[in-house]
């Protein structure tokens, strides 16, 4: 895969708005609910508004992804949680649905210290993809490339926006959704498809 420079792979699609939902009433909680609790895997990944002070803390995260096969499903996390702590904790906390997505550490710590949730049953795919031999961990870019012979777009500028306004823009909101659907898909992939020993 490294002989073919990036920008000559084709670009990864990603999930569709139309595909997006955020979880803002009691009926979402519901929905988003029962769909993630009928899940076997789900795709995982949180954002928080960057800090840039030297010693700030983190008040993240701000936004919380979960992912089905067909359905991103995004929470806000702001004065008050407690419609999506309905949804976020049996399922986090599930020992039967097993949570999949890319560098966890950060977004497990701050779930716990922000919202008391301890997530089970967790796989980082950023060291269970590593081939034998690498050191690194290994990012949804790279994966992507490996897995599916794609570019995933991975903008700076959305990375580092504020994840904590009450209104994310719809870059904002297919971008999370991403994170956490691709992780998913690249786990069906490496499963279905397991590397050669």
């Amino acid at each position: 895969m490294n002989s073919v420079p990036e920008d000559a792979l084709p670009p990864y699609a990603g999930i569709a708005m139309a595909d997006v939902r955020l979880v803002k009433s009691g009926e979402d909680a519901a929905a988003a609910l029962a769909a993630l609790s009928q899940a076997d895997v789900i795709g995982f990944d949180t954002e928080s508004k960057p800090t840039f002070a030297k010693g700030e803390e983190s008040t993240g995260p701000h936004l919380v992804q979960l992912a089905t096969d067909d359905t991103a499903w995004l929470f806000q996390i702001g004065a008050d949680a407690a419609t999506a702590l309905t949804v976020l904790r049996p399922v986090l906390e599930s020992a039967s649905i097993l949570k999949v997505g890319f560098g966890l550490g950060d977004d497990l710590r701050r779930l716990r210290s922000k919202l008391g949730i301890e997530a089970n049953n967790v796989l980082d795919l950023s060291t269970a993809l590593r081939r034998r031999g690498e050191r690194n961990t290994l990012g949804a870019r790279t994966a992507v490339e490996r897995h599916f012979g794609q570019r995933l777009q991975k903008s700076k500028r959305i990375t580092t926006t504020n994840w904590a306004l009450p209104r994310l823009s719809e870059k904002q909101i297919l971008y999370a959704a991403d994170d956490a659907h691709v992780a998913l898909r690249i786990y069906r992939h490496w499963r279905a498809n397991p590397p050669a020993a």
